[in-house]
């Protein structure tokens, strides 16, 4: 009995073992992408046997970066192997050619014809966001901003949250809860300072002894007067003809201003800066309309809701310029600190005090900067009600996270951009306290 049952187990494992790989293979074609491979990701809910829609689709999923470790260096935006390749490019080049005048712009001196506009646009924007949050914050009908005591949290809402994130003094002491007090504009929104540049070419650094007398400035600010924005407080240098390279170096054999107006030469019209586009008019409009009894009356001509659309959309523009002017104008940041230079280098000031500055002497480790290093997003968690119940620690996994800008404007009636509406995760419903437990 026991061979006729060894016999049998035996000659009936080639077909399941077929069968069970069939399986497999239809299961693998039908799966879904998993997260890596396509940047795709399901929201957690019912319906598991449910096919995706064509919205789940088009909009992939997309959580808040995570941030990195603070004895762990940043990623680098473009791959070592590539920066090794350019640097030995650029030193082939140069040793072919030892004196050679630089044609591209913005390496050469001269600004980018194509982004000048761009530079503009940019700066208009921020100008219109920082106008737009003024009047939302600080405003009549303003909306609450709360920052923690001892942390760099931010929440937007009328009661704070208690989710349990404080890493600051004394957290240990509190179980890691916040201590609210009232914010402002400057918490909503972040401009990281740098030095100015008189010549980004000539003299593309700040040393240490120098750094109280060069002025700082926003670096997107700083990046919008190096592409092209005449700012009468911080003065730079423009160039009508582009420097030449002699064995690494810059030399500069354009004349002074005060000798070509003596001679008389007018300069490239190509290459002069462009002028200022007119002030445009402010977010809220207001007119003034005649009562019967002589008083005037003013009436706003904008809502809360287009305030807060006009605002929201300042804010990607000035976010999707910003981006088009790195990818000519380069902004270098600090490896370990958020600290930010806009130029083709990094300022040597000896400020650095993040991990591992005293093998430094206290210098950054610069490297390429992104967008968010230019104008930091500043992540906060989305309240999906009036805002009445704080948050609890305990659902945190059922909450999302947007920038403050985008969380303040939709909670004034803009409605949620594309890009974030997946990390808001507005198609989750989180159960009620008693029942978190409950829930898979």
């Amino acid at each position: 009995m026991q061979g006729v049952l060894g016999v049998s187990s035996r000659a009936s494992r080639t077909p399941l073992r077929a069968l069970c790989a069939r399986q497999l293979v239809a299961l693998a074609e039908s799966a879904p992408p998993l997260v890596g491979a396509a940047g795709t990701r399901r929201l957690h809910g019912g319906g598991g046997g449910r096919e995706p829609e064509e919205e789940d689709e088009a909009i992939p999923y997309a959580d808040v970066p995570r941030p990195g470790r603070k004895w762990e260096r940043k990623p680098y935006v473009t791959p070592m192997k590539v920066l090794i390749r350019r640097a030995k490019e650029e030193r082939r080049v140069r040793k072919e050619n030892p004196c050679r005048v630089l044609e591209h712009p913005p390496d050469n001196g001269l600004l980018v014809p194509h982004l000048v506009e761009v530079a503009h646009r940019v700066y208009a924007a921020r100008e219109r966001l920082l106008d737009g949050l003024t009047k939302l914050v600080e405003g009549e009908a303003a909306f609450t901003v709360k920052r923690c005591r001892f942390c760099a949290e931010v929440h937007v809402g009328r009661v704070g949250h208690e989710i349990r994130t404080c890493e600051g003094r004394d957290s240990a002491a509190r179980n890691s809860l916040h201590v609210w007090r009232p914010g402002t504009v400057r918490d909503v929104v972040g401009f990281p300072y740098c030095y100015h540049l008189f010549d980004r070419v000539g003299k593309p650094r700040v040393v240490h002894k120098e750094k109280y007398d060069v002025p700082r400035l926003p670096a997107i600010l700083e990046l919008c007067i190096q592409a092209g924005v005449d700012v009468e407080r911080y003065p730079t240098k423009r160039r009508t003809r582009p420097v030449y390279s002699i064995e690494g170096r810059i030399a500069d054999f354009e004349p002074d201003e005060g000798d070509s107006s003596e001679a008389g030469a007018s300069p490239d019209p190509e290459c002069t800066p462009l002028s200022s586009p007119p002030a445009e008019p402010m977010a809220i409009s207001s007119t003034s309309v005649n009562c019967g009894n002589g008083e005037e009356k003013v009436e706003e001509e904008i809502t809360m809701p287009e305030l807060a659309s006009r605002t929201l959309q300042s804010w990607l523009d000035m976010r999707s310029g910003a981006a088009r002017l790195m990818k000519k104008y380069r902004v270098n940041t600090c490896g370990y600190c958020p600290d930010v230079q806009v130029g083709p280098k990094g300022h040597k000031v000896r400020m650095c005090k993040a991990t591992k500055h005293q093998q430094r002497d206290g210098q950054h480790a610069w490297q390429e900067a992104t967008v968010d290093d230019l104008v930091r997003p500043n992540y906060v968690w989305h309240v999906a009600d009036d805002g009445a119940t704080p948050l609890a620690n305990e659902l945190k996994r059922y909450y999302g996270k947007a920038p403050a800008v985008v969380e303040l404007c939709v909670q004034a009636g803009a409605p949620v951009p594309a890009a974030y509406r997946s990390m808001m995760r507005l198609d989750v419903v989180p159960p009620a306290r008693d029942e978190y437990d409950l829930v898979a």
